[in-house]
């Protein structure tokens, strides 16, 4: 289920962020889902 995703540039700067963001606290990562994605629906299908 992806319920969040973000755009980068390039996969370096993507691989960079997904590396910070694995170090964040849960509560953190969840505050961000839950800033775009309340519901927490699955947002597959709005981006294929």
């Amino acid at each position: 289920m992806l319920v969040w995703y973000e755009i980068h540039d390039s996969a370096e700067s993507a691989i960079n962020k997904e590396k910070q963001i694995k170090k964040w606290k849960r509560t953190w990562k969840l505050k961000l889902i839950e800033k775009d994605d309340p519901e927490w629906i699955d947002l597959y299908e709005s981006i294929c």
